[in-house]
């Protein structure tokens, strides 16, 4: 099975065939139907989540028989698009389907009606597996399965952290997975306890909420953090990615207060003493940490590329000051490392530069900071 981060995920959904069905394996909790919801909606159609493991009876998935005339049709049930516009049906949790809603998934898949009713033209229609011996799972039908597209969905660690940065998801958090990144999904060798079923481990959908209970909203509707992190909190933090990951959580929080990427791109001079008692490990997450912030502040490459064009005379903007003040700050850390010698840490650095999944800071680096560009470019022919 092929195995597809969210970037390719995601040219996958730009390329293929509305005709053709797409099957995405994975666990829980990693953000599959956020996803796909987030890109469609973009596009301007309806998402309609089914989760297959819910519906005891045909029924709930093809609707309710009725009397016409001499014949038995079915209304269209809840979901259906009457309106005659494309959707896209979400089939979550397929593989916990009973046989008999399996049965009637088939024929969806192949011919697109339902029924006797037809999805409008267009409409696409996308699955979610999970897989794992933790799971009470059905045992698909090769020739159902033969009907998708099949993909073994990973998305990065990386690829949450910069996530987790445009939804404003709590700085501890992401200050956490940064430094403990094998703990952003379940860690099922953890065993606390008794084997009941309800054993808590952490995953992606529990690092949110975790976010959620840290953080408050103030007057002007902006998010902040509630406050600091206390023994009362470590309980109810367990109670959503588990004691091992929760206690884990609570001694970084009290016990290693990070720089971030913003820190550093604000003022690196005052950060400067810190990032000098880094280790090769901490500076990794900071290298990290800047490629996000950048990527997050700048989302808009045309607008960027405008700035580049802004003359000395005309550089009073907030977003232009921000900007240089970012590139000054970058251009010092840069030369931190290097008087520092943190070869490796640089190495780093150029390794993200390379990778392209920073395509917003890449192009700030090589607009504002054309010496780091040069120089990372040197070191990577240098390889």
């Amino acid at each position: 099975m092929i195995t597809i981060d969210t970037r390719k995920l995601l040219h996958i959904l730009e390329v293929t065939p509305a005709t053709h069905n797409i099957m995405l394996v994975g666990r829980h909790g990693i953000g599959k139907s956020e996803i796909l919801t987030e890109y469609y909606q973009q596009k301007g159609m309806r998402v309609v989540p089914l989760f297959l493991g819910q519906m005891s009876d045909p029924g709930d998935l093809i609707g309710l028989p009725t009397k016409t005339g001499e014949r038995t049709a079915f209304l269209p049930p809840y979901w259906f698009p009457i309106d005659g516009k494309p959707i896209v049906l979400f089939l979550d949790e397929l593989n916990r389907a009973r046989p008999e809603i399996l049965q009637t998934v088939m024929d969806l898949a192949l011919n697109r009606r339902l029924a006797g009713h037809e999805l409008p033209k267009g409409s696409r229609i996308i699955s979610a597996v999970n897989e794992g011996d933790e799971y009470q799972l059905t045992h698909l039908d090769p020739s159902l399965v033969s009907r998708f597209n099949v993909y073994q969905f990973c998305p990065t660690v990386q690829e949450w952290l910069l996530w987790a940065q445009q939804k404003h998801l709590d700085q501890r958090v992401i200050d956490f997975i940064s430094n403990e990144p094998t703990l952003l999904d379940s860690v099922p060798e953890w065993k606390e306890g008794e084997d009941t079923g309800l054993e808590k481990y952490p995953d992606r959908r529990a690092w949110r909420r975790v976010s959620d209970v840290l953080q408050e909203s103030g007057p002007d509707g902006s998010i902040r953090p509630r406050r600091n992190i206390g023994e009362d909190d470590l309980d109810m933090i367990a109670g959503i990615v588990g004691a091992q990951a929760a206690s884990r959580f609570f001694a970084f929080t009290q016990g290693n207060q990070m720089l971030t990427g913003a820190q550093v791109l604000n003022d690196c001079d005052a950060c400067e003493a810190k990032l000098r008692s880094y280790r090769l490990h901490q500076l990794a997450i900071i290298n990290e940490s800047i490629f996000q912030h950048l990527e997050v502040t700048y989302p808009d490459a045309s607008k960027l590329l405008a700035y580049s064009t802004v003359s000395k005379e005309d550089n009073s903007s907030m977003e232009v000051v921000q900007l240089q003040r970012y590139a000054s700050n970058l251009q010092r850390y840069y030369q931190l490392l290097e008087n520092m010698e943190q070869k490796e840490a640089i190495a780093h650095l150029a390794n993200l530069f390379e990778s392209g999944s920073y395509q917003e800071a890449i192009l700030f680096i090589s607009t504002f900071c054309p010496e780091i560009y040069q120089k990372l470019t040197d070191f990577i022919a240098s390889l």
